[in-house]
């Protein structure tokens, strides 16, 4: 059986994020026999090519917050989602509890609501971390999950990383600047820091992105009049499925 952990790092449910980790799912659980001997590869936005294509057969629907998905067999697919919001949780402390010599943790000592969460990530074959960008940077929480689960991993001896495996990760991104911006406002420096980290740490990374997102339900109530809400309207109706989809092979791409 394998694993695939999804971590949703921003603060609305069923919004751009949100939905582009559901597409994440559903990739990782329709990864079927034939598309993993006839594997479709596809550019990830501005990243790493992504392929369709996954070992085992996918069993169940995307579950809630925390809640596995999909039987047991050895040949199935299991996805954990995990809504940050939802856990009650803190950054790093600096207790160096996972540097101390002879220390053996497999994880963060610090137990808390982000404990189940670690305890899933060690367990599993496949991650994917999705964050909208807030001031040039992922949200804080998700800054702050990446501090507990990061950090343990982090070797200070010789060795890069003491995870016990190599696993296949990703990053979703949702923004709402256009992408000819993203080198001034320091995007495209963050999108990488993040995914060397992840490959040092883990194993071979790569993320996805959706710009330009819709960010309201109706542009008319907010101060936004830098925006062209007919624009947006339509980036989101013919551009944001083409995003998705990105996703979706995302999802498919981790067990390939």
């Amino acid at each position: 059986m394998s694993r695939i952990v999804i971590v949703d790092g921003g603060p609305r449910r069923a919004w751009n994020t949100a939905q582009m980790l559901e597409k994440v799912a559903e990739g990782a659980l329709g990864a079927t026999a034939d598309r993993r001997s006839t594997p479709e590869v596809v550019p990830g936005a501005a990243g790493e090519a992504v392929g369709a294509g996954a070992a085992g057969e996918a069993v169940g629907v995307p579950g809630a917050a925390g809640e596995a998905v999909g039987a047991g067999a050895a040949d199935e697919i299991v996805v954990e989602q995990f809504r940050l919001y939802d856990l009650d949780f803190k950054g790093c402390v600096s207790c160096f509890a996972c540097k101390r010599v002879g220390a053996r943790l497999e994880r963060c000592a610090l137990l808390d609501g982000l404990t189940p969460l670690l305890d899933a990530v060690a367990d599993c074959d496949g991650l994917v971390i999705g964050s909208p960008i807030y001031l040039s940077e992922v949200t804080g929480l998700t800054r702050a999950f990446l501090e507990r689960l990061c950090f343990p991993y982090l070797s200070y001896d010789k060795k890069p990383s003491s995870f016990p495996k190599r696993i296949k990760t990703g990053f979703v991104y949702t923004a709402n600047a256009p992408e000819d911006a993203y080198g001034e406002i320091g995007y495209w420096d963050l999108f990488r820091r993040n995914g060397e980290l992840l490959e040092r740490l883990f194993g071979k990374s790569s993320w996805v992105l959706a710009s330009e997102t819709w960010q309201f339900d109706d542009y008319e109530k907010y101060a936004s009049g830098m925006f062209d809400a007919a624009q947006r309207a339509e980036r989101h109706a013919t551009v944001f499925p083409q995003d998705l989809q990105r996703a979706f092979e995302l999802g498919a791409w981790l067990l390939a």
